[in-house]
């Protein structure tokens, strides 16, 4: 990067909900970039249980102490919001080797389309295997998720299915 560059970042999500592996990426990315805008978006391919209001409003609970860190809901296609934003990079998180491939060949169709570069940052090892749909999943089936997502996220994700166990 050149000194004194400022570098505004994305990072795209449905966050359905956000979990401590997204909030491990958020924490990494901020010393990294400039400013981070957090994108929440609906994927149509998933059924979601938080409204997209409900995610935005859980999310700026969380880094309302962090400075540099935006939340904002979109529609359509990432690289779109991405340019109307002036960012200059997507940021995504890496699990395991299925997101490798898959975040790999989103990256290069960003850049060949787009020209919207991607940056990558590995979640934390204790958060390799989390994802929001696992812990929906868990969650409706009375499974304790409480280490996984964030404790508002729980208390939230609690009144949504009821009672969990903690």
């Amino acid at each position: 990067m050149t000194p004194n560059k400022f570098v505004r970042a994305v990072f795209p999500g449905s966050f359905d909900p956000i979990t401590n592996g997204h909030l491990d990426v958020i924490q990494r990315g901020i010393k990294i970039v400039d400013e981070l805008i957090i994108a929440v978006g609906d994927n149509p391919e998933k059924d979601s249980l938080f409204s997209g209001e409900e995610r935005v409003q859980m999310i700026q609970e969380l880094v309302k102490d962090m400075p540099g860190i935006l939340v904002e809901r979109f529609t359509g296609l990432t690289v779109e919001y991405v340019k109307s934003k002036n960012a200059q990079v997507i940021l995504r998180g890496l699990r395991n080797l299925t997101d490798v491939q898959y975040e790999f060949q989103l990256a290069l169709t960003n850049r060949a389309v787009a020209g919207v570069e991607t940056m990558f940052i590995m979640t934390g090892e204790k958060y390799g295997f989390t994802t929001s749909t696992l812990i929906r999943e868990v969650g409706r089936f009375g499974g304790d998720v409480s280490g996984l997502i964030p404790p508002n996220v729980y208390d939230r994700l609690k009144v949504k299915l009821g009672s969990l166990s903690k």
